[in-house]
């Protein structure tokens, strides 16, 4: 017999708020377009108990996590490895973390402590809430597929993944659904920074058009979000604007609604967690000072001759982040210089890695924003084997590939740990599944 719980509440901010994701902009909210949800599903079978929690945010830092982590502990004795705490990643949301590639510049402010503050409390009392809200439950398992929303951000042909690990929760005494959580592997990033509206992007709309079409407008939606650190819409879009983010996070709540019909659900569901820590992940070293400035120069007049030549606007778009990324180098290449880096290695080792059974899958949390090529790996040796990035903290930055290292593009300018980092995560999670 396994029984579940659920529940949802706003994280809105309450005041104007610095939406945070891309620099050099100013940006402070003037309105709401979609509310930021924190959704919460709780699982128990026998001994074995779990919770999910996904929340509409950029950023779930160590410290946020254990945060949440100890105030529901002491509510309901959940330990801490028994409680996965993500962000779906929306870059229209207040800003939840400090850096080191932002250091330099002006524009971008520290976080809000308050909205952090708030949004602690209210993804913590939720949690709770879904903890006892428990009855007995049955569960359902469907894959969708999320074609139509995104591609390699650097080369539409590139690696992806579209495959969609859908778990629907149903009250086992009415057949009522009461959760429906999903792991998605593309940056939710329709809107840019022209837009000044709080928004969850398109998998706000996705959830928004579950609710209506499929679940009921009091079904929580928990939507992880799957690496996605070489994923993007800007392929795929036709402008960055709300229309479009409504129509991706439609072609993706279809893709869901498209499977769940014809899903068998059962009571008989066993549970299992497990976790592990990579406790000296390796750094990356950044060149002198005058080496990066020079990358950056060279980034600008390549910029400069693709508007010349009227290049593709998606191939425009890769490059001016490519900008970012030379400008963010700069920023690290100083603060190693002076040593002020060194604080930004400290506070996010060491990296956990979190697996949760579910039936026949497994759930894996991965700190930090993951090519999705190291999941590929991880499935590829076990199928069913699911990887949820920025899961209880973030790594400052990407963790890339050795190709993309070398190519030296936006992501891997600013990461703060090397590429190898990526095949301990793959490694290390195969090894403590398998164990």
């Amino acid at each position: 017999m396994v029984y579940a719980g659920a529940s949802e509440a706003k994280i809105t901010p309450y005041d104007s708020q610095f939406l945070y994701g891309y620099p050099h902009v100013e940006r402070y909210s003037n309105g709401v377009h979609d509310d930021l949800m924190t959704a919460a599903l709780y699982l128990e079978e026998g001994r074995n108990k779990l919770l999910f929690i996904s929340n509409d945010i950029i950023f779930v830092t160590k410290v946020m996590a254990k945060e949440i982590r100890t105030i529901i502990g002491k509510e309901t004795g959940l330990r801490e490895e028994q409680i996965m705490v993500t962000a779906t990643h929306t870059h229209s949301g207040p800003i939840t973390v400090d850096a080191a590639n932002s250091t330099r510049d002006p524009i971008v402010p520290k976080f809000d402590r308050k909205y952090v503050a708030f949004a602690v409390e209210q993804m913590a009392k939720n949690g709770i809430a879904a903890c006892k809200a428990k009855i007995p439950a049955t569960i359902g398992f469907a894959t969708a597929d999320s074609t139509g929303i995104g591609t390699n951000r650097r080369d539409p042909d590139g690696p992806s993944d579209h495959q969609v690990p859908v778990l629907l929760i149903k009250d086992a005494k009415q057949a009522k659904y009461l959760a429906c959580m999903m792991v998605v592997s593309m940056h939710p990033t329709v809107l840019h920074e022209d837009s000044l509206l709080v928004s969850a992007d398109f998998p706000g709309m996705a959830k928004a058009y579950l609710k209506e079409h499929v679940f009921g407008a009091t079904c929580p939606i928990l939507y992880h979000s799957g690496p996605c650190g070489n994923q993007s819409p800007r392929h795929v879009v036709k402008a960055n604007t709300f229309e479009e983010a409504i129509r991706l996070g439609h072609i993706l709540g279809k893709a869901v609604e498209s499977v769940v019909d014809n899903v068998e659900y059962t009571d008989d569901v066993s549970l299992e967690i497990r976790r592990t820590f990579i406790n000296d992940p390796p750094r990356k070293v950044f060149p002198p000072v005058e080496e990066s400035e020079k990358k950056l120069e060279a980034v600008v007049a390549k910029i400069e001759r693709m508007k010349a030549e009227k290049a593709p606007a998606a191939q425009i778009r890769t490059v001016e982040c490519d900008i970012f990324g030379a400008e963010e180098q700069v920023t690290m290449s100083m603060m190693q210089a002076s040593g002020d880096l060194e604080a930004f290695f400290t506070v996010n080792v060491p990296a956990e890695i979190q697996a949760f059974r579910v039936g026949p899958w497994w759930f894996v949390g991965w700190m930090g924003e993951i090519f999705v090529d190291h999941a590929l790996a991880v499935k590829k040796a076990l199928s069913g084997t699911f990887i949820i990035s920025m899961a209880n903290g973030e790594l400052q930055g990407y963790i890339t590939t050795e190709e993309a290292a070398a190519e030296g593009g936006y992501e891997a300018s600013n990461s703060l740990f090397t590429p190898q980092l990526g095949k301990i995560f793959v490694n290390a999670t195969l090894d403590l599944i398998k164990k």
